[in-house]
């Protein structure tokens, strides 16, 4: 047993201080948070379009059959409902009364909160708590309190934790049961970086999740209502000087990357293979996310292909104006696209080697694509089922008018489709494969040696030890 580690009271039960990462699409689901919580943590279910099962237990395809993107929306309503709720109830069965189980949902989803209602009425005693980010979920607080739910905001700063807290969560502060503090520049998946900081420059944590705690302190939140430190979480010994250190009160641990390569976790074969060959910097930063957020996924030819798409761009004008004194002439049609001499020699050249249809994105500039790309991002576009509650890729957003008011961005993706289709079995190197900055320990930690993977009871009782 690591020192100074021990229990803390959550959902009136005694459980470790240690939760599982919720992720997205199908990456946690009953099999892995039910053993989590069997081994005496807080087990957590994705509820962003989780898996529904039919008599034989085999997962029924999310197949769209609407011919509308409302309509289609309102199907991904309903099988977002129905996979959450059956998840949790199956996860509940797998826990056999032991440790908590939170469900996590993405505030920036599409129908979040439609879902929640949907979830937490037909699981009634069954979640101890909602964990939710990405993006300001006001109304967490109140939907979670109205069934006697706690709720666990992650956030990235104080800052912004303040901001709920003096708009929302002061009105239910008895449901506040932890505020997850995610590193930004550490976590896998989508992150909470502002435009004030810089992707490039990390920042040391203590600093930030003191503060923090400061801002609890400041709303007069007891320091027994725990900060769950996230991201960039592997080893329970590099955060020694974190546990019963009174300047940040009661610290819990929550491990996204690591409970990926167990025996319960859902997400195939193939993608626990190659994260045993994650070397580091192999995970990026990026933005090319249609949430808009920044988001960490591994750098491999998915996100290569959509990096090297962005950089055959172009900006334009729509009259002669200053140095775009050049008429494009490949890749448009049209004549009133004017652009600069140089932009105008690197568009012939994308041309000649096979990229001959140009773009428009949102921001007055031309990407060059194949043929063979620009059906695919059309048909994407076009088949789009609203999982967000804005999109840049397809610009829908979830309003009366079903738009964002922009054009849609080509330089994006659409999410649902490559995250359903790498967490089934698609190809890990054609689809967005996300992880923490600190999946490249999997390759050197003894633990992991000679291609082991442990059980979710194996791995918290390791990660029980320090190690």
């Amino acid at each position: 047993m690591f020192k100074g580690l021990t229990p803390i009271n959550y959902g009136g039960r005694e459980v470790w201080p240690l939760v599982e990462g919720g992720k997205g699409v199908a990456a946690t689901n009953h099999m892995s948070a039910g053993a989590w919580a069997a081994a005496g943590g807080i087990g957590t279910v994705s509820a962003v379009n989780a898996d529904s099962y039919d008599p034989d237990g085999k997962i029924i395809p999310q197949v769209y059959h609407a011919l509308t993107r409302r309509e289609r929306h309102e199907e991904l309503v309903e099988y977002a409902i129905e996979g959450a709720v059956q998840q949790v109830k199956r996860a509940w069965d797998i826990a056999g009364g032991k440790g908590a189980i939170n469900i996590n949902v993405l505030w920036e989803m599409g129908g979040a909160q439609r879902i929640l209602h949907g979830v937490l009425e037909r699981t009634r005693g069954l979640v101890a708590g909602v964990t939710c980010g990405a993006g300001m979920p006001y109304k967490l607080s109140e939907i979670a309190a109205s069934y006697g739910v706690t709720y666990l905001p992650i956030v990235s700063s104080g800052r912004a934790f303040r901001a709920l807290w003096k708009r929302a969560y002061s009105k239910a502060s008895d449901w506040l049961a932890a505020v997850v503090y995610e590193d930004p520049w550490l976590a896998g998946g989508h992150n909470g970086l502002s435009n004030a900081e810089d992707p490039l420059k990390p920042q040391d944590p203590y600093p930030r999740v003191k503060e923090l705690r400061d801002v609890m302190r400041e709303g007069g939140i007891s320091d027994s209502v725990p900060i769950v430190m996230a991201g960039g979480v592997w080893y329970l010994r590099d955060w020694n000087d974190w546990i019963d250190n009174p300047e940040l009160g009661t610290i819990a641990f929550q491990f996204g990357t690591r409970p990926l390569l167990t025996q319960e976790s859902p997400i195939p074969q193939e993608w626990k293979t190659k994260l045993m060959e994650i070397e580091p910097g192999d995970v990026l930063l990026h933005r090319f996310s249609p949430t808009g957020f920044y988001s960490s996924a591994v750098r491999n030819p998915f996100l290569r292909h959509l990096e090297a798409r962005s950089e055959r761009q172009i900006a334009f004008s729509q009259q002669e104006a200053g140095d775009h004194t050049h008429q494009l002439d490949v890749g448009v049609k049209g004549k009133n696209f004017w652009v600069t001499l140089g932009d105008l020699m690197r568009a012939r050249e994308w041309y000649g080697l096979g990229y001959t249809d140009a773009l428009k994105t949102p921001d007055n500039t031309l990407v060059f694509v194949t043929p063979e790309e620009k059906s695919v991002i059309r048909k994407d576009q076009a088949d789009c089922m609203g999982c967000l509650s804005q999109c840049s890729f397809s610009s829908w957003a979830d309003t009366e008018t079903n738009s964002t008011g922009r054009l849609a961005d080509p330089r994006s993706f659409c999410i649902q489709k490559t995250l359903q289709d790498i967490a089934h079995g698609g190809p890990t190197d054609q689809n967005l494969m996300f992880a923490g900055h600190g999946a490249y320990n999997f390759k050197k930690d003894p633990f992991y040696s000679n291609g082991f993977v442990p059980t979710v009871k194996q791995l918290v009782d390791r990660i029980l030890t320090g190690d």
